[in-house]
């Protein structure tokens, strides 16, 4: 496996940003590492990417150097291992709302003594040519990254237990589905929303975690960074869309005044 320089930099207390890579292909990974972000989130939650085909955005994660992840939506070992086995640097797990729902993502992830992943030749581990097992355990453990999502009203009534998961590195707050979690639909800049990802992070970031949330804009990004914010994503959907709406709207503004 290659070195995670996405958690490195987290370790060292630098803010980290990513889009999510929810179209199932290496050339859109390529071209987002290319642009700079720190990593690519290959979502699978939302979109019909199986570990197959994420197993190739891997590797052109890879080939140019960029963290990749994986976003999963079943929390299970099987579907996790599969995507771990892969070639990713960790996952993200949405709706986990209590230490249990954290726990199981830990283990997912995580080699004994830490979890309970289980060992085979993989590709993740160059089919076990590269390294004695027992060396590429320690090294995998050490390079992973565990981010559970709290987006649930359970999930922030067990706030504290879930921070506290020893194995979680970041706790990541879905504006989209508080904003249902706490009825307002679909108003994820609502003030309740705002003040409940505020709060929450403020917690996460007391307990010695980072926190995480969306960021679709620059200005979003300065407003998260100044409370404490230390990891971000956008979408690669939104951005594309955003840039040719902004090209297509730009080339009908001058076709008006000709």
């Amino acid at each position: 496996m290659i070195n995670n320089a996405m958690k490195m930099k987290m370790l060292a207390g630098q803010p980290v940003v990513g889009v999510f890579a929810s179209i199932e292909s290496p050339t859109t990974v390529e071209l987002l590492g290319l642009s700079g972000v720190d990593f690519v989130m290959v979502d699978s939650e939302h979109n019909a990417i199986e570990p197959s085909g994420a197993a190739n955005m891997f590797r052109a994660a890879e080939a140019i150097g960029v963290s990749a992840l994986a976003r999963i939506g079943e929390n299970t070992p099987q579907v996790i291992a599969k995507f771990m086995d892969a070639g990713c640097l960790g996952v993200m797990t949405p709706m986990v709302n209590n230490a249990a729902d954290a726990k199981r993502v830990v283990d997912s992830v995580k080699y004994p003594p830490v979890g309970r992943r289980g060992l085979a030749g993989v590709r993740a581990n160059r089919y076990g040519l590269e390294a004695p097992h027992g060396e590429y355990m320690e090294r995998a453990n050490a390079e992973t990254v565990v981010i559970v999502q709290i987006e649930t009203l359970e999930g922030i009534e067990h706030a504290d237990e879930i921070v506290a998961t020893e194995g979680v590195d970041v706790v990541f707050l879905g504006p989209t589905d508080l904003s249902v979690a706490l009825g307002v639909n679909g108003q994820g800049k609502h003030q309740i929303v705002l003040e409940a990802i505020e709060a929450l992070s403020a917690k996460i970031t007391l307990a010695g975690k980072v926190s995480g949330t969306i960021a679709r804009s620059p200005e979003e990004y300065a407003y998260w960074r100044d409370r404490g914010i230390g990891l971000t994503l956008t979408g690669a959907n939104v951005l594309l869309a955003q840039a040719t709406k902004g090209y297509v709207d730009q080339i009908h503004t001058i076709e008006e005044g000709r």
